[in-house]
């Protein structure tokens, strides 16, 4: 299948190249484009009895959204020359299971939301029982992708892939940091606030980095390289989320704002104030460009992300 037109538009016709503050936004709506289509070919369509809950996972799936984890996978993958095809369903596959959490992140029992990317949530859409039953089938799904050998022709591959994704989602990765949160009060502390979310949100990040050396089969180095640069790249991403929650609208968003403040939950906003939350972001993201080191300047898609999140209004 070769590498997907990923830059959008292109300018086919013969116009001036887009500057990198346009560049970027085209690669990812690109990107998510890519993805949306890869998730149409390994979603089911609702059929029988069961058509209801794969109706619900249809819902939260096919949302909207950035789809920024499979675009870190699909441009980690480039790095190592990595068939879009592989890169894309393994995208499919971080995605699904990213919805799962949202899924189950918005229940009643977790942060009772009412509103996701716009639109009623899976349990207010459909029902509770409903949407706990979409999102364990979101999460099984994810791991049966990754084994199907459309995904890489190697098995030891597979397997490594299915590994990580375990690891970055389970006790000690994302669920151990949502368990963290559903505890987290005032008294936390930065380094609190930063293990909870390396944990909740950073390792998805750092799966979808690593997922490209692993499926280029590329050294330990290059690993350790992409998950220091995932692992900046995840503190950025969740001040910025924690500052909408605290300077943006439910408009903008398309969720709920101010649940942070409601809940009493310590946020690095809370902690450092926004002026210092948003230092702490640009130094961030300059920490994440140069963990990058060569890889910078071959990928100007995961080098201009951190900066891109800086100002991100959604």
């Amino acid at each position: 299948m070769g590498q997907l037109d990923v830059t959008m538009d292109g300018n086919k016709a013969g116009g001036a190249a887009p500057g990198p503050a346009e560049a970027l936004p085209k690669a990812i709506s690109a990107s998510a484009r890519a993805v949306d289509a890869m998730l149409e070919t390994v979603m089911p369509q609702p059929r029988g009895p069961q058509g209801r809950v794969q109706e619900a996972m249809r819902y939260a799936i096919f949302a909207g959204g950035k789809r920024l984890r499979p675009f870190l996978v699909l441009h980690s993958a480039r790095l190592f020359g990595v068939d879009d095809a592989s890169s894309l369903r393994v995208g499919s596959a971080i995605e699904v299971l990213h919805t799962y959490s949202l899924v189950h992140d918005d229940l009643p029992c977790m942060d009772d939301d009412d509103l996701r990317r716009g639109r009623p949530t899976t349990h207010i859409a459909f029902d509770e029982m409903t949407a706990v039953l979409a999102g364990d089938a979101l999460l099984t799904i994810a791991f049966e992708i990754l084994a199907d050998e459309k995904t890489h022709a190697d098995p030891a591959v597979r397997i490594a892939l299915v590994q990580r994704l375990a690891q970055a989602s389970g006790h000690d990765g994302m669920i151990g940091g949502q368990i963290i949160d559903m505890l987290a009060t005032e008294k936390f502390g930065v380094d609190e606030v930063v293990n909870l979310q390396r944990l909740k949100t950073g390792q998805l990040f750092e799966f979808s980095c690593e997922a490209g050396p692993i499926l280029g089969k590329a050294s330990a180095e290059d690993c350790a390289r992409l998950r220091a640069y995932a692992r900046e790249m995840g503190v950025v991403f969740q001040i910025t989320d924690d500052l909408l929650d605290v300077t943006s609208t439910a408009e903008k968003t398309g969720k709920a704002v101010g649940k942070d403040a409601e809940m009493g939950k310590a946020t690095l906003v809370t902690l450092l104030g926004v002026d210092g939350a948003r230092a702490e972001a640009k130094k961030r993201a300059r920490a994440a460009i140069d963990a990058l080191g060569p890889y910078a300047a071959r990928s100007p898609e995961l080098s201009g992300l951190p900066l891109f999140l800086l100002d991100r209004e959604a």
